[in-house]
Protein backbone atom coordinates (compact mmCIF):
# COMPACT_ATOMS: atom_id res chain seq x y z
CA UNK A 1 0.00 0.00 0.00
CA UNK A 2 1.33 3.40 -0.93
CA UNK A 3 1.58 6.18 1.61
CA UNK A 4 -1.38 8.56 1.77
CA UNK A 5 -3.95 5.83 1.08
CA UNK A 6 -5.60 3.33 3.39
CA UNK A 7 -8.16 0.61 2.83
CA UNK A 8 -9.41 -1.42 5.78
CA UNK A 9 -12.08 -4.09 6.08
CA UNK A 10 -13.37 -4.74 9.59
CA UNK A 11 -16.52 -6.75 10.18
CA UNK A 12 -17.91 -5.90 6.74
CA UNK A 13 -17.43 -2.16 7.23
CA UNK A 14 -14.75 -0.61 5.08
CA UNK A 15 -13.18 2.81 4.82
CA UNK A 16 -11.48 4.40 1.83
CA UNK A 17 -9.34 7.44 2.45
CA UNK A 18 -7.55 9.26 -0.36
CA UNK A 19 -5.54 12.32 0.55
CA UNK A 20 -2.16 13.92 0.12
CA UNK A 21 -1.24 15.11 -3.33
CA UNK A 22 -4.63 14.56 -4.91
CA UNK A 23 -5.49 13.09 -8.29
CA UNK A 24 -2.56 11.82 -10.34
CA UNK A 25 -0.18 11.89 -7.36
CA UNK A 26 -0.67 8.20 -6.64
CA UNK A 27 -2.68 5.21 -7.74
CA UNK A 28 -4.94 3.55 -5.20
CA UNK A 29 -5.85 0.71 -7.51
CA UNK A 30 -2.67 -1.32 -6.90
CA UNK A 31 -3.15 -1.12 -3.18
CA UNK A 32 -6.75 -2.30 -3.42
CA UNK A 33 -6.35 -5.18 -5.88
CA UNK A 34 -2.89 -6.36 -4.89
CA UNK A 35 -0.82 -4.72 -7.62
CA UNK A 36 -0.18 -5.34 -11.32
CA UNK A 37 0.30 -9.05 -10.87
CA UNK A 38 -3.18 -9.38 -9.47
CA UNK A 39 -4.60 -7.50 -12.43
CA UNK A 40 -2.71 -9.69 -14.86
CA UNK A 41 -3.96 -12.81 -13.17
CA UNK A 42 -7.53 -11.59 -13.53
CA UNK A 43 -7.13 -10.85 -17.23
CA UNK A 44 -5.45 -14.18 -18.02
CA UNK A 45 -7.85 -16.41 -16.11
CA UNK A 46 -11.40 -17.00 -17.30
CA UNK A 47 -13.50 -16.90 -14.16
CA UNK A 48 -16.61 -18.97 -13.85
CA UNK A 49 -19.73 -16.93 -14.62
CA UNK A 50 -21.66 -16.60 -11.39
CA UNK A 51 -25.40 -16.26 -11.01
CA UNK A 52 -27.90 -15.67 -8.28
CA UNK A 53 -28.10 -12.81 -5.78
CA UNK A 54 -25.03 -10.74 -5.04
CA UNK A 55 -23.39 -11.94 -1.83
CA UNK A 56 -22.41 -9.67 1.10
CA UNK A 57 -18.75 -10.37 0.35
CA UNK A 58 -19.21 -9.33 -3.27
CA UNK A 59 -21.05 -6.18 -2.23
CA UNK A 60 -18.26 -5.14 0.13
CA UNK A 61 -15.43 -5.92 -2.27
CA UNK A 62 -17.05 -4.31 -5.33
CA UNK A 63 -18.00 -1.13 -3.49
CA UNK A 64 -14.51 -0.92 -1.98
CA UNK A 65 -12.83 -1.22 -5.38
CA UNK A 66 -15.17 1.28 -7.04
CA UNK A 67 -14.89 3.90 -4.31
CA UNK A 68 -11.11 3.55 -4.17
CA UNK A 69 -10.77 4.01 -7.94
CA UNK A 70 -13.13 6.99 -7.84
CA UNK A 71 -11.29 8.57 -4.89
CA UNK A 72 -8.00 8.16 -6.77
CA UNK A 73 -9.44 9.96 -9.80
CA UNK A 74 -9.18 6.87 -12.02
CA UNK A 75 -12.39 7.43 -13.95
CA UNK A 76 -11.81 4.68 -16.54
CA UNK A 77 -11.04 2.08 -13.89
CA UNK A 78 -14.02 3.08 -11.77
CA UNK A 79 -16.31 3.06 -14.83
CA UNK A 80 -15.33 -0.53 -15.64
CA UNK A 81 -16.59 -1.53 -12.21
CA UNK A 82 -20.10 -0.35 -13.15
CA UNK A 83 -22.78 -1.97 -15.29
CA UNK A 84 -22.71 1.00 -17.70
CA UNK A 85 -19.10 2.10 -18.25
CA UNK A 86 -20.03 4.10 -21.38
CA UNK A 87 -22.16 6.48 -19.31
CA UNK A 88 -20.16 6.27 -16.10
CA UNK A 89 -16.75 7.09 -17.60
CA UNK A 90 -17.51 10.63 -18.84
CA UNK A 91 -19.46 11.42 -15.66
CA UNK A 92 -16.59 10.34 -13.42
CA UNK A 93 -14.12 12.30 -15.52
CA UNK A 94 -16.32 15.40 -15.37
CA UNK A 95 -16.45 15.05 -11.60
CA UNK A 96 -12.67 15.42 -11.49
CA UNK A 97 -12.03 17.88 -14.29
CA UNK A 98 -15.29 19.79 -14.73
CA UNK A 99 -15.99 20.23 -11.04
CA UNK A 100 -12.29 20.90 -10.30
CA UNK A 101 -12.15 18.36 -7.47
CA UNK A 102 -8.56 18.17 -6.33
CA UNK A 103 -9.05 15.64 -3.53
CA UNK A 104 -11.76 13.29 -2.34
CA UNK A 105 -12.18 11.54 0.99
CA UNK A 106 -14.85 8.84 0.79
CA UNK A 107 -16.11 7.10 3.93
CA UNK A 108 -18.46 4.16 3.40
CA UNK A 109 -20.96 3.03 5.97
CA UNK A 110 -22.39 -0.39 6.76
CA UNK A 111 -23.88 -2.18 3.73
CA UNK A 112 -27.63 -2.82 3.89
CA UNK A 113 -28.21 -5.75 1.59
CA UNK A 114 -26.66 -4.72 -1.72
CA UNK A 115 -26.81 -1.00 -0.93
CA UNK A 116 -23.75 0.78 0.44
CA UNK A 117 -24.14 4.29 1.90
CA UNK A 118 -21.14 6.58 1.95
CA UNK A 119 -20.11 10.14 2.62
CA UNK A 120 -17.89 12.29 0.44
CA UNK A 121 -15.71 15.20 1.47
CA UNK A 122 -14.37 16.63 -1.75
CA UNK A 123 -11.99 19.56 -2.01
CA UNK A 124 -12.85 21.91 -4.87
CA UNK A 125 -10.01 24.17 -6.08
CA UNK A 126 -10.28 26.98 -8.61
CA UNK A 127 -8.16 30.07 -9.21
CA UNK A 128 -6.28 29.71 -5.94
CA UNK A 129 -9.40 29.18 -3.82
CA UNK A 130 -10.20 25.80 -2.22
CA UNK A 131 -13.28 24.76 -0.28
CA UNK A 132 -14.79 21.49 0.95
CA UNK A 133 -17.96 20.06 -0.58
CA UNK A 134 -19.47 17.44 1.72
CA UNK A 135 -22.51 15.25 1.11
CA UNK A 136 -23.88 11.71 1.43
CA UNK A 137 -24.87 9.25 -1.28
CA UNK A 138 -25.19 5.50 -1.84
CA UNK A 139 -24.51 2.83 -4.42
CA UNK A 140 -26.07 -0.53 -5.22
CA UNK A 141 -24.18 -3.63 -6.33
CA UNK A 142 -25.84 -5.82 -8.99
CA UNK A 143 -24.78 -8.86 -10.97
CA UNK A 144 -23.72 -8.17 -14.56
CA UNK A 145 -26.14 -9.71 -17.04
CA UNK A 146 -23.45 -10.90 -19.47
CA UNK A 147 -20.43 -11.54 -17.25
CA UNK A 148 -22.05 -12.48 -13.97
CA UNK A 149 -19.60 -10.15 -12.22
CA UNK A 150 -20.73 -8.02 -9.28
CA UNK A 151 -20.87 -4.41 -10.51
CA UNK A 152 -22.03 -1.03 -9.26
CA UNK A 153 -25.41 -0.16 -10.76
CA UNK A 154 -24.68 3.09 -12.53
CA UNK A 155 -26.77 6.16 -12.03
CA UNK A 156 -25.58 9.77 -11.86
CA UNK A 157 -26.87 10.15 -8.28
CA UNK A 158 -24.03 7.90 -7.13
CA UNK A 159 -21.66 10.82 -7.69
CA UNK A 160 -24.01 13.34 -6.07
CA UNK A 161 -27.62 12.79 -4.92
CA UNK A 162 -28.86 15.80 -6.93
CA UNK A 163 -27.18 14.73 -10.16
CA UNK A 164 -29.55 13.49 -12.89
CA UNK A 165 -29.12 12.08 -16.39
CA UNK A 166 -27.75 14.71 -18.75
CA UNK A 167 -26.55 16.93 -15.91
CA UNK A 168 -22.91 17.54 -14.95
CA UNK A 169 -20.95 19.04 -12.09
CA UNK A 170 -19.21 22.32 -12.93
CA UNK A 171 -16.96 24.77 -11.12
CA UNK A 172 -16.12 28.21 -12.46
CA UNK A 173 -17.44 31.71 -12.82
CA UNK A 174 -21.18 31.61 -12.24
CA UNK A 175 -23.41 32.03 -15.29
CA UNK A 176 -25.33 34.82 -13.58
CA UNK A 177 -25.00 36.73 -10.36
CA UNK A 178 -26.56 35.28 -7.23
CA UNK A 179 -29.87 36.82 -6.23
CA UNK A 180 -31.67 37.74 -3.07
CA UNK A 181 -35.34 36.94 -3.46
CA UNK A 182 -37.67 39.02 -1.32
CA UNK A 183 -41.36 38.83 -0.59
CA UNK A 184 -43.90 41.55 -1.33
CA UNK A 185 -42.84 43.43 1.81
CA UNK A 186 -39.11 43.14 1.23
CA UNK A 187 -38.55 40.17 3.59
CA UNK A 188 -35.73 37.96 2.32
CA UNK A 189 -36.80 34.48 1.20
CA UNK A 190 -34.22 31.75 1.72
CA UNK A 191 -34.29 28.03 1.05
CA UNK A 192 -33.22 27.38 4.64
CA UNK A 193 -36.32 29.08 6.03
CA UNK A 194 -38.71 28.24 3.18
CA UNK A 195 -37.54 24.90 1.69
CA UNK A 196 -40.17 24.80 -1.06
CA UNK A 197 -38.78 28.00 -2.55
CA UNK A 198 -35.28 26.63 -3.17
CA UNK A 199 -35.90 25.43 -6.71
CA UNK A 200 -38.01 28.49 -7.48
CA UNK A 201 -35.28 30.89 -6.36
CA UNK A 202 -32.74 28.97 -8.48
CA UNK A 203 -35.03 29.31 -11.50
CA UNK A 204 -35.61 33.02 -10.91
CA UNK A 205 -31.87 33.52 -10.73
CA UNK A 206 -31.27 31.65 -13.96
CA UNK A 207 -34.04 33.48 -15.82
CA UNK A 208 -33.82 37.00 -14.46
CA UNK A 209 -30.57 37.27 -12.52
CA UNK A 210 -28.82 39.12 -15.34
CA UNK A 211 -31.24 42.04 -15.04
CA UNK A 212 -31.45 41.99 -11.25
CA UNK A 213 -28.07 43.69 -10.79
CA UNK A 214 -25.18 42.20 -8.88
CA UNK A 215 -21.86 40.67 -9.92
CA UNK A 216 -20.92 37.05 -10.54
CA UNK A 217 -18.78 34.97 -8.21
CA UNK A 218 -17.10 31.56 -8.43
CA UNK A 219 -19.27 28.54 -7.68
CA UNK A 220 -19.70 24.80 -7.99
CA UNK A 221 -23.06 23.85 -9.45
CA UNK A 222 -25.01 21.10 -11.18
CA UNK A 223 -25.46 22.11 -14.79
CA UNK A 224 -28.85 20.73 -15.79
CA UNK A 225 -27.95 20.64 -19.48
CA UNK A 226 -31.36 22.10 -20.28
CA UNK A 227 -32.53 25.66 -20.90
CA UNK A 228 -35.85 24.90 -19.23
CA UNK A 229 -34.46 23.32 -16.04
CA UNK A 230 -32.66 25.50 -13.52
CA UNK A 231 -29.08 24.75 -12.52
CA UNK A 232 -28.50 23.80 -8.89
CA UNK A 233 -25.86 25.75 -6.92
CA UNK A 234 -23.85 23.57 -4.52
CA UNK A 235 -20.91 25.61 -3.24
CA UNK A 236 -19.76 29.23 -3.31
CA UNK A 237 -15.98 29.57 -3.55
CA UNK A 238 -15.94 33.32 -3.98
CA UNK A 239 -18.98 35.49 -3.46
CA UNK A 240 -20.25 38.00 -5.95
CA UNK A 241 -22.68 40.78 -5.20
CA UNK A 242 -26.24 39.45 -5.28
CA UNK A 243 -29.00 41.19 -7.17
CA UNK A 244 -32.52 41.53 -5.77
CA UNK A 245 -35.64 39.96 -7.26
CA UNK A 246 -39.02 41.02 -5.88
CA UNK A 247 -41.62 38.26 -5.74
CA UNK A 248 -45.32 38.30 -4.88
CA UNK A 249 -44.86 35.79 -2.04
CA UNK A 250 -46.09 36.74 1.42
CA UNK A 251 -43.62 35.42 4.00
CA UNK A 252 -46.26 34.73 6.66
CA UNK A 253 -48.56 32.86 4.30
CA UNK A 254 -45.58 30.97 2.89
CA UNK A 255 -44.52 29.85 6.36
CA UNK A 256 -48.03 28.53 7.04
CA UNK A 257 -48.06 26.68 3.72
CA UNK A 258 -44.69 25.04 4.46
CA UNK A 259 -45.94 23.81 7.85
CA UNK A 260 -49.27 22.62 6.45
CA UNK A 261 -47.85 20.28 3.78
CA UNK A 262 -45.25 18.82 6.17
CA UNK A 263 -48.02 16.73 7.72
CA UNK A 264 -48.08 14.55 4.57
CA UNK A 265 -45.42 12.66 2.64
CA UNK A 266 -46.68 13.90 -0.74
CA UNK A 267 -48.70 17.11 -0.82
CA UNK A 268 -48.79 20.50 -2.55
CA UNK A 269 -50.54 23.81 -1.98
CA UNK A 270 -50.70 27.16 -3.78
CA UNK A 271 -52.34 30.44 -2.79
CA UNK A 272 -53.39 33.33 -5.07
CA UNK A 273 -54.76 36.82 -4.48
CA UNK A 274 -58.05 36.99 -6.46
CA UNK A 275 -57.98 40.75 -6.98
CA UNK A 276 -54.55 40.73 -8.67
CA UNK A 277 -53.49 37.16 -9.49
CA UNK A 278 -50.39 37.55 -7.29
CA UNK A 279 -49.15 34.23 -5.91
CA UNK A 280 -48.85 34.49 -2.13
CA UNK A 281 -47.57 31.00 -1.29
CA UNK A 282 -46.40 27.74 -2.83
CA UNK A 283 -45.30 24.69 -0.88
CA UNK A 284 -44.56 21.04 -1.57
CA UNK A 285 -43.85 17.91 0.42
CA UNK A 286 -41.21 16.78 -0.22
CA UNK A 287 -39.84 20.31 -0.56
CA UNK A 288 -36.97 19.38 -2.86
CA UNK A 289 -37.30 18.19 -6.42
CA UNK A 290 -40.40 18.49 -8.58
CA UNK A 291 -42.61 21.54 -7.98
CA UNK A 292 -45.94 19.68 -7.89
CA UNK A 293 -47.89 22.76 -6.78
CA UNK A 294 -47.07 24.53 -10.06
CA UNK A 295 -46.22 21.71 -12.47
CA UNK A 296 -48.29 18.75 -11.32
CA UNK A 297 -50.70 17.59 -14.03
CA UNK A 298 -53.21 15.57 -12.04
CA UNK A 299 -56.91 14.78 -12.21
CA UNK A 300 -58.55 17.43 -9.97
CA UNK A 301 -61.60 15.39 -9.00
CA UNK A 302 -64.76 17.20 -7.99
CA UNK A 303 -63.07 20.59 -7.69
CA UNK A 304 -63.71 20.56 -11.46
CA UNK A 305 -67.41 20.93 -10.70
CA UNK A 306 -66.72 24.66 -10.38
CA UNK A 307 -66.11 24.73 -14.13
CA UNK A 308 -68.84 22.18 -14.85
CA UNK A 309 -71.36 24.31 -12.95
CA UNK A 310 -70.30 27.35 -14.96
CA UNK A 311 -70.80 25.34 -18.16
CA UNK A 312 -74.27 24.22 -17.07
CA UNK A 313 -75.30 27.79 -16.34
CA UNK A 314 -73.61 29.14 -19.49
CA UNK A 315 -75.70 26.80 -21.67
CA UNK A 316 -78.97 27.39 -19.82
CA UNK A 317 -79.18 23.88 -18.38
CA UNK A 318 -79.78 25.06 -14.84
CA UNK A 319 -78.66 27.18 -11.89
CA UNK A 320 -78.21 26.78 -8.13
CA UNK A 321 -81.96 26.37 -7.55
CA UNK A 322 -82.62 23.95 -10.41
CA UNK A 323 -84.10 20.60 -9.33
CA UNK A 324 -81.86 17.55 -9.68
CA UNK A 325 -81.95 13.89 -8.77
CA UNK A 326 -78.96 12.36 -7.01
CA UNK A 327 -79.06 8.62 -7.63
CA UNK A 328 -76.36 6.24 -6.29
CA UNK A 329 -75.24 5.46 -9.86
CA UNK A 330 -75.57 6.81 -13.39
CA UNK A 331 -74.43 5.36 -16.73
CA UNK A 332 -73.30 7.11 -19.87
CA UNK A 333 -72.36 5.29 -23.08
CA UNK A 334 -71.44 2.09 -21.34
CA UNK A 335 -69.60 3.65 -18.39
CA UNK A 336 -71.13 3.59 -14.90
CA UNK A 337 -70.38 6.37 -12.42
CA UNK A 338 -71.17 6.40 -8.71
CA UNK A 339 -71.08 8.75 -5.76
CA UNK A 340 -68.64 8.44 -2.88
CA UNK A 341 -70.17 5.88 -0.55
CA UNK A 342 -73.02 5.42 -3.07
CA UNK A 343 -74.82 8.34 -1.42
CA UNK A 344 -78.07 9.71 -2.87
CA UNK A 345 -80.95 12.12 -2.27
CA UNK A 346 -84.28 13.06 -3.86
CA UNK A 347 -85.94 16.42 -4.30
CA UNK A 348 -82.76 18.47 -4.14
CA UNK A 349 -81.20 21.29 -6.13
CA UNK A 350 -78.01 21.78 -8.11
CA UNK A 351 -76.65 23.78 -5.16
CA UNK A 352 -77.20 20.78 -2.88
CA UNK A 353 -75.57 18.48 -5.43
CA UNK A 354 -72.59 20.85 -5.49
CA UNK A 355 -72.16 21.14 -1.72
CA UNK A 356 -72.61 17.39 -1.17
CA UNK A 357 -70.52 16.60 -4.28
CA UNK A 358 -73.07 14.38 -5.99
CA UNK A 359 -71.50 13.10 -9.21
CA UNK A 360 -74.61 11.58 -10.72
CA UNK A 361 -76.69 14.77 -10.43
CA UNK A 362 -74.07 16.69 -12.41
CA UNK A 363 -73.86 14.02 -15.08
CA UNK A 364 -77.62 13.90 -15.50
CA UNK A 365 -77.78 17.68 -15.72
CA UNK A 366 -75.08 18.00 -18.34
CA UNK A 367 -75.09 14.89 -20.50
CA UNK A 368 -77.04 14.26 -23.69
CA UNK A 369 -80.52 12.80 -23.28
CA UNK A 370 -80.05 12.83 -19.51
CA UNK A 371 -79.99 16.64 -19.64
CA UNK A 372 -82.15 19.24 -21.29
CA UNK A 373 -80.00 19.39 -24.45
CA UNK A 374 -76.88 17.90 -25.96
CA UNK A 375 -73.51 19.51 -25.37
CA UNK A 376 -70.54 19.03 -27.64
CA UNK A 377 -67.64 17.00 -26.26
CA UNK A 378 -65.50 20.15 -26.21
CA UNK A 379 -68.00 22.29 -24.26
CA UNK A 380 -66.25 21.91 -20.90
CA UNK A 381 -62.88 22.88 -22.36
CA UNK A 382 -64.45 25.93 -24.03
CA UNK A 383 -65.86 27.12 -20.71
CA UNK A 384 -62.56 26.44 -18.95
CA UNK A 385 -60.61 28.53 -21.46
CA UNK A 386 -63.18 31.27 -21.96
CA UNK A 387 -63.79 32.15 -18.33
CA UNK A 388 -61.08 30.45 -16.23
CA UNK A 389 -58.00 30.74 -18.47
CA UNK A 390 -57.36 27.00 -18.27
CA UNK A 391 -55.39 25.82 -21.29
CA UNK A 392 -54.10 29.27 -22.18
CA UNK A 393 -50.37 30.01 -21.89
CA UNK A 394 -49.62 31.23 -18.39
CA UNK A 395 -46.49 33.36 -17.89
CA UNK A 396 -46.06 32.81 -14.16
CA UNK A 397 -42.34 33.60 -14.06
CA UNK A 398 -41.20 30.02 -13.49
CA UNK A 399 -42.29 26.74 -15.04
CA UNK A 400 -45.96 25.99 -14.46
CA UNK A 401 -48.65 23.73 -15.91
CA UNK A 402 -51.40 25.69 -17.66
CA UNK A 403 -54.11 23.10 -17.04
CA UNK A 404 -55.74 20.99 -19.73
CA UNK A 405 -59.35 20.15 -20.56
CA UNK A 406 -59.04 18.43 -23.93
CA UNK A 407 -61.86 17.48 -26.28
CA UNK A 408 -63.20 14.09 -25.20
CA UNK A 409 -65.56 11.40 -26.41
CA UNK A 410 -68.07 9.01 -24.90
CA UNK A 411 -67.45 8.04 -21.32
CA UNK A 412 -64.43 10.35 -21.13
CA UNK A 413 -66.74 13.34 -21.54
CA UNK A 414 -68.76 12.25 -18.54
CA UNK A 415 -65.60 11.61 -16.54
CA UNK A 416 -64.29 15.08 -17.35
CA UNK A 417 -67.34 16.73 -15.78
CA UNK A 418 -66.30 15.31 -12.41
CA UNK A 419 -62.59 16.02 -12.84
CA UNK A 420 -61.47 12.64 -14.13
CA UNK A 421 -60.72 11.34 -17.63
CA UNK A 422 -58.11 13.43 -19.42
CA UNK A 423 -58.59 16.61 -17.38
CA UNK A 424 -55.36 17.60 -15.61
CA UNK A 425 -54.69 20.46 -13.21
CA UNK A 426 -52.09 21.63 -10.72
CA UNK A 427 -52.80 23.07 -7.29
CA UNK A 428 -52.08 26.50 -8.79
CA UNK A 429 -54.66 25.93 -11.53
CA UNK A 430 -57.32 24.89 -9.03
CA UNK A 431 -56.48 27.80 -6.70
CA UNK A 432 -57.05 30.04 -9.70
CA UNK A 433 -60.54 28.53 -10.18
CA UNK A 434 -61.51 29.72 -6.70
CA UNK A 435 -59.83 33.07 -7.26
CA UNK A 436 -61.80 33.55 -10.48
CA UNK A 437 -65.08 32.85 -8.69
CA UNK A 438 -64.21 35.17 -5.81
CA UNK A 439 -63.20 38.10 -8.07
CA UNK A 440 -65.70 37.39 -10.84
CA UNK A 441 -63.00 37.12 -13.48
CA UNK A 442 -59.74 35.34 -14.29
CA UNK A 443 -56.46 37.05 -13.43
CA UNK A 444 -53.46 35.02 -14.47
CA UNK A 445 -51.42 33.95 -11.44
CA UNK A 446 -47.89 35.35 -11.38
CA UNK A 447 -44.86 35.11 -9.11
CA UNK A 448 -42.86 38.09 -10.41
CA UNK A 449 -44.06 41.21 -12.21
CA UNK A 450 -44.53 40.96 -15.98
CA UNK A 451 -41.61 43.36 -16.46
CA UNK A 452 -39.28 40.47 -15.59
CA UNK A 453 -38.73 38.88 -18.99
CA UNK A 454 -41.18 41.25 -20.71
CA UNK A 455 -43.96 38.69 -20.37
CA UNK A 456 -47.56 38.97 -21.51
CA UNK A 457 -50.21 37.61 -19.16
CA UNK A 458 -53.03 35.37 -20.35
CA UNK A 459 -56.49 36.96 -20.33
CA UNK A 460 -60.03 35.59 -20.32
CA UNK A 461 -63.59 36.94 -20.32
CA UNK A 462 -65.09 37.85 -16.98
CA UNK A 463 -67.77 35.53 -15.70
CA UNK A 464 -71.30 36.72 -16.54
CA UNK A 465 -72.90 38.18 -13.41
CA UNK A 466 -75.44 35.41 -12.84
CA UNK A 467 -72.82 32.70 -13.26
CA UNK A 468 -70.40 34.42 -10.86
CA UNK A 469 -73.05 34.94 -8.19
CA UNK A 470 -74.35 31.39 -8.66
CA UNK A 471 -70.89 29.90 -8.18
CA UNK A 472 -70.22 32.04 -5.11
CA UNK A 473 -73.53 30.93 -3.60
CA UNK A 474 -72.77 27.26 -4.13
CA UNK A 475 -69.20 27.54 -2.85
CA UNK A 476 -70.42 29.46 0.22
CA UNK A 477 -72.98 26.75 1.02
CA UNK A 478 -70.31 24.07 0.60
CA UNK A 479 -68.23 25.85 3.25
CA UNK A 480 -71.03 26.77 5.67
CA UNK A 481 -74.10 24.49 5.41
CA UNK A 482 -74.32 21.47 7.77
CA UNK A 483 -74.26 19.02 4.86
CA UNK A 484 -71.47 20.86 3.01
CA UNK A 485 -68.44 18.66 2.40
CA UNK A 486 -66.10 21.57 3.21
CA UNK A 487 -67.88 22.93 6.28
CA UNK A 488 -65.76 21.14 8.88
CA UNK A 489 -62.43 22.11 7.32
CA UNK A 490 -63.52 25.75 6.81
CA UNK A 491 -65.08 26.15 10.27
CA UNK A 492 -62.42 28.54 11.61
CA UNK A 493 -61.83 30.42 8.36
CA UNK A 494 -63.20 34.00 8.33
CA UNK A 495 -65.74 35.06 5.73
CA UNK A 496 -66.64 35.85 3.12
CA UNK A 497 -65.64 32.33 2.22
CA UNK A 498 -66.38 29.49 -0.15
CA UNK A 499 -64.93 26.09 -0.96
CA UNK A 500 -65.14 22.88 -2.97
CA UNK A 501 -63.85 19.41 -2.14
CA UNK A 502 -62.65 16.70 -4.50
CA UNK A 503 -61.44 13.12 -4.56
CA UNK A 504 -59.64 11.91 -7.66
CA UNK A 505 -59.33 8.22 -8.39
CA UNK A 506 -55.96 7.38 -9.93
CA UNK A 507 -55.30 4.13 -11.79
CA UNK A 508 -53.59 1.56 -9.62
CA UNK A 509 -53.88 3.68 -6.47
CA UNK A 510 -55.76 2.15 -3.58
CA UNK A 511 -56.83 5.44 -2.03
CA UNK A 512 -57.94 8.47 -4.04
CA UNK A 513 -56.07 11.77 -4.07
CA UNK A 514 -57.53 14.42 -1.78
CA UNK A 515 -58.30 17.83 -3.34
CA UNK A 516 -59.63 21.00 -1.76
CA UNK A 517 -59.95 24.60 -2.89
CA UNK A 518 -61.42 27.64 -1.22
CA UNK A 519 -61.24 31.36 -0.65
CA UNK A 520 -61.45 33.74 2.29
CA UNK A 521 -61.43 37.48 1.80
CA UNK A 522 -58.85 38.30 -0.87
CA UNK A 523 -57.01 34.98 -0.78
CA UNK A 524 -57.74 31.74 -2.61
CA UNK A 525 -55.88 28.46 -2.22
CA UNK A 526 -55.92 24.85 -3.35
CA UNK A 527 -54.15 21.73 -2.15
CA UNK A 528 -53.72 18.13 -3.21
CA UNK A 529 -52.64 15.31 -0.91
CA UNK A 530 -51.72 12.14 -2.76
CA UNK A 531 -53.64 9.11 -1.48
CA UNK A 532 -55.27 11.41 1.08
CA UNK A 533 -58.83 10.19 0.50
CA UNK A 534 -61.74 12.61 0.88
CA UNK A 535 -60.96 16.23 0.07
CA UNK A 536 -62.20 17.61 3.37
CA UNK A 537 -60.14 15.20 5.45
CA UNK A 538 -56.59 15.80 4.17
CA UNK A 539 -56.33 18.67 1.68
CA UNK A 540 -59.01 20.68 3.51
CA UNK A 541 -56.96 21.37 6.66
CA UNK A 542 -53.97 22.36 4.48
CA UNK A 543 -56.00 25.00 2.63
CA UNK A 544 -57.70 26.21 5.81
CA UNK A 545 -54.34 26.78 7.52
CA UNK A 546 -53.10 28.83 4.58
CA UNK A 547 -56.29 30.90 4.36
CA UNK A 548 -56.17 31.68 8.07
CA UNK A 549 -52.58 32.89 7.74
CA UNK A 550 -53.45 35.16 4.83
Amino acid sequence: MRSGAKVAVVGGVFAVVAGGVGYGGYNLWNGVTGGDSAVATRSEAVPEKRSGPVTPEETTATAKDFLAAWAAGESDRAAQLTNDPVAAGPALLAYKEGAKVSKAVITPGTPVGTKVPFTVRATVSYEGVSKDLSYASELTVVRGTTTGRPLVRWRPAVLHPKLTAGATLRTGTAKVASVKAVDRNGVELTEEKYPSLGLIIDTLRQRYGARAGGTTGVETWIDSGSETVADTPLLVLRKGKPGTIETTIDAGTQAAAEKAVKAYSRAAVAAVEPSTGAIRAVANSPAEGFNTAFQGAQAPGSTMKIVTSAMIMQHGLGGPGSPVECSPEASWKGVTFHNLGHSSFKGGTLAKAFRTSCNTAFLKKALGPLGEKDLEDGALGETARRYFGIGLTWQVGVQAWDGSVPVSQGGETAASYIGQGKVTMSALNVASLSATVRDGGFRQPYLVAKEYGDREFATAERLPGEIASGLRQMMKETATEPDGTATRAMAGVPGPKGAKTGSAEVDGQGTSNSWFTGYSGDLAAAAVVEAGGHGGDAAGPVVARVLKAG
